[in-house]
C-alpha cells in the first residue's frame, strides 16, 4: 500500500520528537566525567575551585570548595527537561556572606546547642553564640564559610570528589585538632553520596551535615507546599522557644507532625504557625525508625508536577525537616520567598551534648566518625 508523502513527513517529524524525548529522558549520549575550573577568589585572593561531575544519564553536580558547598543539583523532569533543584547563587559572593547555608556542609555540630556551652570529661566548652542565646551549625564561621582542599577520586560506576580540612584546636571553642573529609559521590545509579570522616587527638563532639535547599520543581519555580512527603519516622523531639529541645521524643501521630504516610507539606503547616506554636513552619528534628547505624530509608519526597522524586537514606538516627521559614526576599537569600525550598537534614539530634538520654555525639582520640546519607533521584 501506498502512504502519501505528507503523511510519511508528519510520522517521521513525530518519530523524530519522540525519540529526542525519550533520549533526553534517558540522558542519551551522556558522558561521564569531572571537570575543575577556578570558579572566583575571596576577598583576600584565596583561590575557591569549582567541580562539575555528570554521570552517564546525564545528571550533573556543581560543587565548590567554598565552605565544601552543594551548588547545584540538575535531574530530569518526566519529560526528560534538567533543572536544577536546588537553591543557591550565581557568584562566589552569595557564598562568602552570611547566608542561609545554602548547600552548606555544616560543622562541627549542626544545629543548635543550648547557650553554646557543653561539658566534655568534666571539663566545660564555650563555643560562639549565633543564633539567640545559643551556638547554631558550628559557630560565625563553621565548616561553611571557610575554603576546603579538594581533589577527584576514583570510584566504580560515578564521580566523586573529596573535600578536607583541618579544624583546629580552639577553632569557634571546640576542643580537639579534628581531620575532616567529606566526599560527595554522584552515581550512574542517580544517587548523590555525601561521605564524612573525622579523627581527632582530642575528645570532642561532632555532628556534620548537608544543608541543601531543595525544589523538586526547580530552584525559584514558587514554593514546595504541593511536595508530598514521607519521614520514615515514628516521632520527633519538641523544642522550647529557642529551639533547643525538652529532652521528649513524642509521638507523630494524631499531629500536624506526622508524615508517616505520603502527604503535601502544606497539609497542615498552618497549625504551626497558630499558639501555642512559636514557629513559621517545620524546622523540626524526627527521631528515625532506623537507629542502627546501617543505611537505612529516612525520607521520600515527590513533586507532582515535574513528576521528580528523592529518596534519602542515612546511617543518621535523625533528620531535621526545615521549610525554609526565615527566607525574607531579601539579597542574603537570592530574594528567594518563604517556603520555596525545603531542607532534609541527617544529623544527630540537637543539644546532644547537653542530653544524656539522646544518641552520643562525642568523639575521642582512636577513633573514626563515619556518616553517610544517600539521595536517590528519579521520576513518577
Amino acid at each position: 500500500m501506498l502512504v502519501p508523502l505528507n503523511k510519511l513527513l508528519v510520522c517521521g517529524m513525530m518519530f523524530g520528537f519522540l525519540s529526542l524525548l525519550s533520549g533526553a529522558a534517558r540522558g542519551a549520549d551522556a558522558k561521564a566525567m569531572t571537570t575543575k575550573s577556578e570558579y572566583g577568589k575571596t576577598a583576600d585572593g584565596q583561590i575557591v575551585n569549582q567541580y562539575v561531575l555528570t554521570n552517564k544519564n546525564g545528571l550533573r553536580v556543581k560543587l565548590i570548595t567554598w565552605g565544601a558547598t552543594l551548588t547545584s543539583v540538575e535531574t530530569p523532569d518526566k519529560n526528560g527537561k534538567l533543572a536544577n533543584i536546588t537553591l543557591g547563587f550565581d557568584k562566589l559572593a552569595g557564598y562568602t556572606q552570611r547566608h542561609p547555608y545554602f548547600g552548606s556542609t555544616v560543622g562541627r555540630y549542626g544545629n543548635r546547642i543550648a547557650k553554646g556551652k557543653f561539658t566534655l570529661d568534666g571539663k566545660a566548652h564555650t563555643l560562639a553564640v549565633n543564633n539567640g542565646p545559643n551556638h547554631l551549625h558550628g559557630g560565625l564561621a563553621g565548616f561553611d564559610m571557610v575554603n576546603w582542599s579538594a581533589k577527584e577520586v576514583a570510584v566504580e560506576n560515578g564521580q566523586a570528589v573529596e573535600f578536607s580540612r583541618d579544624s583546629k584546636d580552639g577553632e569557634e571553642g571546640y576542643p580537639g585538632n579534628l581531620k575532616t573529609t567529606v566526599t560527595f559521590t554522584l552515581t550512574d545509579a542517580n544517587e548523590l553520596k555525601f561521605d564524612y570522616k573525622a579523627t581527632t587527638d582530642k575528645a570532642t563532639v561532632i555532628n556534620m551535615t548537608n544543608h541543601t535547599y531543595w525544589n523538586l520543581a526547580g530552584g525559584g519555580s514558587g514554593d514546595i507546599l504541593k511536595h508530598q512527603l514521607m519521614l520514615n519516622a515514628d516521632r520527633w523531639i519538641p523544642t522550647d522557644d529557642t529551639s533547643i529541645p525538652t529532652g521528649e521524643l513524642a509521638p507523630v501521630k494524631g499531629t500536624a507532625m506526622d508524615f508517616t504516610t505520603m502527604h503535601a507539606i502544606g497539609d497542615q503547616i498552618a497549625e504551626l504557625k497558630k499558639a501555642p506554636h512559636t514557629t513559621k513552619g517545620y524546622d523540626h528534628c524526627y527521631v528515625l525508625r532506623g537507629q542502627s547505624g546501617k543505611l537505612e530509608l529516612a525520607a521520600k519526597v515527590k513533586e507532582p508536577s515535574s513528576g521528580r522524586t528523592m529518596e534519602v537514606y542515612t546511617t543518621e538516627p535523625g533528620i531535621q525537616l526545615y521549610c525554609g521559614n526565615f527566607l525574607d526576599g531579601s539579597p542574603a537569600g537570592n530574594n528567594h520567598k518563604q517556603h520555596e525550598a525545603f531542607c532534609l537534614e541527617t544529623q544527630h539530634y540537637p543539644d546532644s551534648p547537653n542530653q544524656p538520654s539522646f544518641p552520643s555525639t562525642v568523639l575521642k582520640p582512636g577513633e573514626t566518625y563515619k556518616s553517610q546519607t544517600v539521595h536517590k533521584f528519579g521520576v513518577e
